[in-house]
């Protein structure tokens, strides 16, 4: 069994991330950035739930360009968000379809100071709202400040990792890798590519990975033919190619 590292991170950890955006702030005249994704709502909190899974209700964090990050979140999650650092928390009793969070949220935004008139969301390459449009659109004519796109500033940020992250990382190569050294041990023609990857999951799990969502899988005579699909209950023959690829926490 191994030493495990520490699951999340330090507040001081969160504390620079917080800050570094609010550097972004001020450099694109901003007086907020809100964010209502997982990664981006863990990034700056360290709240983690599988309740996330659920499509049902909305969840948003304010980072003002002063002070800490302001949650405001249905009200189920009001415990789970306490455990973080996050001092400022808001809820209210979703779904609530007619008003899920949006006055709440219109509210929180207003009551900031307004010296650029602008708030910065993830609205342009590689993001999602994760909220109605609807309720979205609405939210533009209730706050008394422009919407302006910072996914390529938030990309920016996220790339450079601190040294914890690299730690974190590390790690987490070295149990892949130990996941992969194990397959010729126990996968063998007769065996269906589902199979092989249940125990290269189990495997994983078993190093110190908390989740292993992505494994997927390809095989054939002359190699595989996709890199999305599977892993598939087909048989691997004599003689076939077999691809493994894994993204696992």
């Amino acid at each position: 069994m191994n030493n495990f590292l520490n699951r999340g991170f330090d507040q001081s950890e969160f504390e620079h991330r917080t800050q570094r955006a609010q550097k972004v702030m001020h450099d694109k005249k901003l007086d907020a950035m809100i964010f209502t994704t997982e990664p981006n709502v863990r990034y700056f909190t360290g709240f983690h739930t599988q309740f996330w899974h659920s499509p049902t209700r909305p969840w948003f964090v304010i980072v003002p360009a002063e002070g800490r990050p302001i949650a405001i979140i249905p009200e189920i999650g009001a415990s789970g968000m306490a455990g973080t650092w996050i001092d400022n928390i808001i809820t209210w009793p979703s779904p609530r379809p007619e008003d899920d969070g949006i006055s709440l949220v219109a509210s929180a935004l207003n009551s900031l100071p307004c010296r650029h008139g602008r708030v910065g969301a993830t609205l342009g390459i590689e993001s999602h709202l994760r909220m109605p449009v609807n309720n979205y659109l609405q939210l533009t004519t209730m706050v008394k400040k422009d919407f302006v796109d910072v996914s390529l500033e938030m990309h920016e940020l996220r790339q450079i990792k601190s040294q914890a992250e690299i730690e974190k990382t590390r790690e987490i190569c070295r149990i892949t890798n130990v996941g992969f050294k194990k397959v010729p041990q126990y996968a063998k023609a007769g065996m269906t590519e589902r199979e092989i990857c249940k125990q290269f999951r189990i495997d994983m799990l078993l190093e110190g990975a908390d989740e292993c969502p992505y494994i997927i899988a390809g095989s054939g005579p002359d190699g595989y033919d996709s890199i999305i699909m599977g892993p598939t209950d087909r048989i691997i023959e004599p003689g076939d190619v077999l691809i493994i690829d894994t993204g696992a926490v």
